[in-house]
């Protein structure tokens, strides 16, 4: 008879990596950006009300998105990076995809000295989740 570890190990994956790469390639609005005219400053912004899906069960995340960075010759701009989160309001994603998903975004728009996102994911089945994603990225 095989132990209680091998028939976890063994039974049907619930998640599979279709789920596991939802939302990844998902075209977003571009965040647009604007000179910054100094330097050595670091801005905070802080989204209350982020929104997302899981990918799995299509029930709401809600979150906290967290993002604070360095620019360096470009910041955003805000309007068009309010329209950029709401576009996640209806994208199946995994808390850990969508943070480190806007970091790249964020990455790719403004090329920051550094950044780092932090989602504080709201409880649901009484559990709660903060992810957070740093620009450099860690050497594996």
């Amino acid at each position: 008879m095989a132990s209680p570890a091998r028939r976890v190990r063994n039974a049907a994956r619930r998640y599979t990596d279709a789920h596991a790469a939802a939302g990844l390639e998902a075209p977003l609005p571009a965040i647009e950006t604007w000179p910054n005219q100094f330097a050595g400053y670091e801005i905070c912004i802080v989204q209350p009300e982020f929104t997302s899906v899981c990918p799995k069960t299509g029930l709401p995340d809600f979150a906290e998105i967290r993002l604070t960075y360095v620019p360096a010759r470009r910041c955003l701009e805000l309007k068009s990076w309010k329209e950029y989160l709401l576009a996640y309001r209806d994208l199946g994603i995994f808390y850990e995809n969508a943070v480190n998903r806007i970091l790249t975004d964020v990455v790719a728009a403004c090329h920051p000295v550094w950044a780092v996102v932090e989602g504080r994911f709201r409880p649901r089945g009484g559990i709660t989740g903060t992810v957070t994603a740093r620009y450099p990225r860690p050497r594996r």
